[in-house]
């Protein structure tokens, strides 16, 4: 019976810290990293113009670091709070969402479980963490 509560316990606290998580995401301007070793993006692009670039990915991986981990977990293996990233496709169609996500964010029930990181970030930053997504793709 301890067990049972204890372990109902650390779930409570667990889910009360990702709540804590994502009211302060939106307290905190997002964290910007170096681009300047990537192709500069005059627009947002239809489809992902970094997908393969070794600078990209690493330049992706360090910003979804700072952005994006606290909710979608590190190296994008979730721990429920979040959608895995992984697994969204490596085509257009995952350009497509990725676009729809950095441009409206998400909202459930008239709360934001994603904030709108267009304009907040620059353009070659948010594709860098495309093409980190797509480098740790899982095909379904």
């Amino acid at each position: 019976m301890r067990g049972i509560v204890a372990a109902a316990a650390a779930v409570a606290l667990a889910g009360g810290a990702a709540l804590v998580g994502l009211q302060a995401h939106a307290d905190e301007a997002p964290a910007k990293v170096d681009t300047s070793k990537l192709p500069p993006l005059k627009d947002w692009p239809s489809k992902s113009p970094y997908t393969g670039n070794a600078d990209a990915i690493s330049i992706g991986a360090q910003a979804y670091n700072e952005n994006c981990a606290r909710c979608h977990g590190l190296e994008m293996i979730s721990g429920g709070i979040a959608p895995d990233l992984r697994k969204v496709p490596a085509d257009q169609e995952g350009d497509d969402l990725f676009t729809e996500r950095m441009h409206k964010g998400a909202q459930r029930n008239g709360v934001t479980m994603m904030p709108v990181f267009y304009g907040l970030l620059p353009n070659e930053e948010l594709w860098a963490i495309r093409a980190f997504m797509i480098s740790k793709n899982i095909p379904e």
